[in-house]
């Protein structure tokens, strides 16, 4: 009997594709990519369309009659000032959360990712139960308010999202997969502290995972208009989703409202509300579809840690 050779395929030779195969995926790629890209564009272009042309003809990928109108609307008289003071709060929240979030965050998890930390169970585990369970909000409504009284401060916009357990199970597993233990072993014998170790060996190598949360919370805290809305009152700290929110729940308000005068009448008829809605979107999210290029890579190598084995 002859025995038959077992042909042994490398690794390499599973990954390659023929010429037909890479084309259809790169086609099949594309379209959903474009497909992703779409609603933005749709959103941009109903917003440069002119409010009679949206009530004649309805909504399309090309304006039958451009308009700026909307963004007029937006940025005129005292709602410019608003619109660019609120902008600054929400810039500043959101540059001060990020560095705290990405900076506790990580010390958090570096600290649970070291086996010879008596703690790192529990604190794993602390940081898996508030993931699952939340206290509620009035509870936290009471410490913002009542124990830390940060009501009416920009700390109320911020300390909220400063530390996330989502956030730190993604840089522990970082830590396990992408840093090696002797290179933390040889730091200590050379008698370097754990924070000179962190400082100088450990975040230089863990940049995709740093800039990977750091971009999870930069577009929380960029969305957030929640915690305005609980905690704050006063209109000079009032951030940017917060007061489009409130522009747009006037609208709604002004669209709907059929007592009004003949005189406000009139001014609705020219009121771009549907272009104004589509502005709106614009103005929020244009900042991070801008910024998210930069993080593109850092991005996509801190999400794949763990699921790519080399």
């Amino acid at each position: 009997m002859t025995k038959k050779k077992k042909q042994v395929v490398s690794a390499d030779e599973i990954r390659q594709f023929g010429p037909t195969a890479n084309l259809i995926s790169n086609i099949v790629v594309a379209l959903f990519a474009f497909s992703c890209f779409l609603p933005f564009i749709f959103v941009v272009m109903t917003s440069i369309t002119k409010e009679t042309a949206l009530a004649q003809y309805g909504y399309s990928l090309w304006p039958r009659e451009f308009s700026l109108d909307a963004y007029r609307f937006l940025f005129h008289g005292k709602m410019t000032v608003k619109l660019f003071q609120a902008l600054g709060v929400t810039v500043i929240v959101t540059v001060v959360g990020t560095f705290m979030n990405a900076s506790l965050n990580s010390l958090y998890a570096y600290a649970i990712s070291r086996k010879d930390f008596p703690f790192r169970r529990f604190f794993t585990l602390f940081a898996l139960v508030t993931m699952l369970f939340s206290p509620g909000l009035i509870a936290q409504y009471l410490v913002m308010t009542s124990m830390l009284h940060l009501k009416d401060t920009i700390w109320a916009l911020i300390l909220p999202g400063a530390l996330g357990p989502f956030n730190i199970l993604i840089m522990r597993t970082f830590f396990i997969k992408s840093i090696p233990e002797a290179i933390i072993e040889s730091a200590r014998i050379d008698g370097a502290s754990e924070l000179k170790i962190f400082l100088k060996i450990v975040l230089p190598l863990a940049v995709p995972g740093v800039a990977t949360i750091s971009l999870f919370s930069a577009i929380g805290y960029w969305n957030d208009w929640m915690n305005a809305l609980l905690y704050i009152q006063n209109e000079a700290l009032v951030p940017l989703q917060f007061l489009l929110m409130k522009i747009l729940n006037n609208l709604d308000v002004l669209t709907q409202n059929a007592t009004m005068s003949a005189q406000i009448g009139t001014d609705l008829a020219s009121l771009p509300s549907e272009a104004a809605r589509m502005g709106i979107v614009v103005v929020s999210t244009l900042p991070i579809v801008l910024t998210y290029p930069f993080f593109q890579k850092y991005f996509v190598g801190g999400l794949t840690i763990g699921g790519v084995k080399e």
